[in-house]
């Protein structure tokens, strides 16, 4: 009887595929705010007096998106409170799996006219969920700050072209289940206030890297199928 190996070899590589997918840490995910604020992402203002605006669809007129439709990103503004307000508004993206080296990028900048200052917060809740407190100072389970821009407020010193950040997850004890959220938070805001006017985001990309298990079943698998090839050839050659 002949034995084929290529029809044994093929099943492996399913298998190997399937065993991959099942070990890979964060979901990827890119966003580019076609349709505003995504369905399955919450947002929440906890500004001082919360004013008539949090996240939302961005003003083409204002400045174009990075990237697609000229109003494909999001934008948040001084409106988020009222008269004078401390501004907490928050944009917390869907709970996933995540391990370390998974990352987090995006593009963001302010009104190029406009120099009052303004402040962005990335921040990552081990837990997941939507939990951020319950008053402009708390961050309920998100206290993990990956990233702050212009945490002191300085005018002028938010970026005012569309700029690329990107932040990178560890300290992670193993595969955890967590969520990111991206935080506009500026002292004396509002519409009667001297901080804050108006950012956007764009083109929100999570890349996950695979577990250290996913490189063991490769090596394995690619160690295997080299197996199934030498004997293939040495079959022939008997």
């Amino acid at each position: 009887m002949t034995v084929s190996f290529k029809s044994a070899v093929l099943p492996l590589a399913l298998a190997l595929s399937l065993g991959l997918s099942s070990v890979a840490s964060a979901t990827a995910l890119t966003e580019n705010f076609d349709q505003g604020v995504p369905a399955d992402w919450t947002v929440k203002n906890l500004s001082t007096s919360a004013g008539l605006t949090s996240w939302f669809q961005g003003n083409q007129d204002i400045f174009a998106a990075q990237s697609g439709a000229a109003n494909s990103y999001l934008a948040a503004n001084f409106n988020s409170g009222a008269d004078v307000s401390n501004l907490s508004t928050w944009l917390i993206l869907p709970t996933s799996s995540y391990s370390n080296g998974d990352t987090l990028s995006f593009f963001t900048r302010t009104d190029l006219i406009d120099s009052l200052p303004d402040n962005l917060e990335v921040r990552f809740s081990q837990t997941g969920g939507t939990d951020v407190g319950a008053s402009d100072s708390s961050v309920g389970t998100f206290t993990t700050l990956l990233l702050a821009i212009n945490p002191s407020l300085q005018a002028g010193a938010y970026p005012a072209e569309w700029t690329r950040y990107s932040v990178t997850l560890n300290g992670l004890t193993g595969a955890t289940t967590g969520a990111f959220a991206f935080r506009y938070t500026v002292s004396g805001s509002g519409p009667l206030g001297t901080n804050g006017d108006y950012i956007g985001i764009d083109t929100v990309q999570i890349t996950a890297v695979p577990e250290p298990e996913t490189w063991l079943l490769m090596g394995a698998g690619l160690g295997l199928v080299g197996w199934m090839r030498k004997r293939k050839s040495r079959a022939a050659q008997a």
